[in-house]
């Protein structure tokens, strides 16, 4: 009987009135006999149990200032658990002072059948949780019977320990073995997703982080708090004062100077720590004795082409664009002031090209002559110099306006390779600055940061450098990046390029050095002698 009941339910249910984190509709049972089932002794029970686990949570400081939920399954033995109804305590409410009639029921679909009834100024409107769609995702995905939201400070603390760190472990501690699949000796990992303005819209990321961690029974958020979830009450319980007793045991492991993820918890391996610790020099000289990189360099100077972006972007992607619409971005702002001084520099540039008799140049007309005259001399002098890839100021100049013209209709997007953006982001953390060093101008090279397939990636870096420093094949150049940094010595600065003849200059000015072998890249000579990297994250 109990289980057509909850049938009839269902498919009673209409779609509108499916779980909407913003405006969660209710669902009226018209039936004697399903509001005698909703309000049953199992029930009843179940909304006790709730207020009284808030109560509990509230004094262990998981569930204060209106944070943090629970939600839990009726439990029936005639009823699977996947088709169990659902109770789930309100939003924005204070925890400590609930009552069992304040909960929520929900149909094993999300419906809300029963709400709670207003109550008086001071308190808010009822409001189902705002947790209700990761709650519902560990019951689809987990076969939940219960799922606790905690805002403990430790579940906070924990994520900000390694700000990049997209998991937390820990190892060979006691209550390791309260984790469901877990004992004393194993590793217990924990996902973290990033956090966001609204509770709902992390149901993505932890549907993601459940898919990629199926032996998790928690999903950590970034300065937020932590999803706890069981096959029953008890089981989430249990697990989550253990899952609480470990971050906090981490927390003070950390404060002692211990690596909690580590079997025997020694001190932590970190060269921040012993460069404040006073070590650094020791190290120094061991490194440059066995002829390594310094790998906590002060500053680190990128190349773009070949280091941080495929080359083909360049050639095949940013080069066609140019040349496309050199002539149309002419005629349209011929008049303008960037365009104006574009000119000035090319017809300076073919001057002296003319003189040097290079191929490809050809006159362009006086001041006196036609614009449509004039253009055309400029569209045959820039298609000659990309077709030659000159790596000169006037050519990049006007490239980077056009291409700033791309990004803001959209007909452009920067590339970086993928490990690009976590490198970045780590060094920006450790305090290390980052520029960048490229033939291209210094807008096209802000252009490219600032519209990558990974969003904008400027505010990780501290500047750029372009041709106007000098050629990226001089000595002379790094020189003056160096003194422009103001480093104590040019060692502090490792600069990244996939070119070998540009390494050569750098190692001359003193920079350390690491060439990018990246897909598509030109060949290097034999013995060359640097360091080479496939990825960022080798360094």
């Amino acid at each position: 009987m109990l289980k057509l009941l909850l049938l009839w339910i269902a498919h009673t249910t209409h779609p509108a009135n499916l779980y909407d984190p913003m405006a969660a509709a209710t669902a009226t049972a018209d039936s004697v006999s399903s509001q005698a089932y909703l309000e049953g002794n199992a029930v009843k029970e179940t909304r006790i149990l709730i207020s009284e686990l808030c109560r509990h949570f509230y004094s262990l400081g998981w569930v204060s200032g209106t944070g943090g939920s629970i939600t839990i399954k009726v439990h029936d033995d005639s009823i699977s658990k996947p088709h169990q109804l659902i109770l789930m305590s309100p939003s924005g409410v204070q925890k400590e002072r609930m009552e069992p009639e304040d909960m929520y029921v929900l149909s094993h679909t999300g419906s809300v059948l029963s709400a709670p009834s207003p109550k008086p100024y001071p308190h808010k409107p009822p409001k189902c949780s705002d947790c209700g769609p990761l709650f519902m995702k560990a019951y689809e995905m987990c076969d939940a019977g219960a799922v606790i939201h905690s805002h403990g400070i430790e579940s906070c603390l924990v994520t900000m320990l390694n700000p990049l760190a997209k998991e937390f472990k820990i190892t060979h501690m006691e209550m390791i073995k309260g984790i469901k699949g877990h004992g004393y000796y194993d590793e217990l990992v924990i996902p973290i997703i990033e956090n966001t303005a609204y509770e709902y819209e992390l149901t993505e990321s932890l549907a993601k982080a459940i898919e990629a961690y199926p032996k998790t029974t928690a999903v950590l958020v970034r300065n937020h708090g932590i999803y706890i979830w069981g096959d029953s009450w008890i089981s989430a319980k249990t697990q989550a004062e253990c899952y609480h007793y470990l971050f906090d045991a981490a927390i003070k492991l950390h404060q002692l100077g211990l690596d909690w993820s580590t079997p025997n918890h020694g001190p932590i391996k970190s060269l921040r720590s012993l460069m404040i610790a006073g070590e650094s020099n020791a190290s120094d000289k061991t490194r440059k004795a066995s002829g390594e990189i310094d790998p906590f360099p002060r500053c680190i100077v990128l190349d773009i082409e070949g280091t941080t972006t495929p080359i083909s972007f360049v050639t095949e992607v940013l080069f066609p664009y140019a040349r496309q619409n050199v002539g149309r971005h002419l005629s349209v702002t011929y008049d303008t002031p960037d365009t104006e001084a574009d000119i000035k520099l090319l017809c300076s540039q073919v001057q002296s090209d003319l003189k040097q008799g290079i191929a490809g140049a050809v006159p362009i007309p006086s001041d006196g002559a036609c614009k449509r005259a004039v253009i055309d001399a400029l569209v045959t002098n820039v298609e000659a110099m990309i077709k030659a890839d000159r790596k000169i100021t006037a050519l990049k100049e006007l490239q980077g306006h056009m291409w700033r013209t791309g990004y803001e209709n959209n007909e452009l997007k920067g590339i970086v390779f993928d490990d690009v953006p976590e490198a970045l982001e780590k060094w920006h953390t450790l305090g290390i600055k980052v520029y960048i060093y490229s033939s291209g101008s210094r807008l096209a090279q802000r252009l490219i940061f600032g519209h990558t397939n990974h969003g904008d990636l400027r505010k990780y870096l501290s500047g750029f450098f372009d041709t106007t420093v000098g050629n990226k094949r001089e000595t002379r150049s790094y020189v003056e990046i160096s003194e422009s940094l103001g480093v104590d010595k040019p060692s502090d600065i490792l600069f990244v390029t996939d070119v070998y003849q540009e390494a050569t200059a750098a190692k001359a000015a003193g920079l350390e050095v690491i060439i990018s072998v990246r897909p598509g890249n030109a060949p290097l000579p034999e013995n060359h002698g640097f360091k080479m990297i496939s990825s960022f994250s080798e360094i």
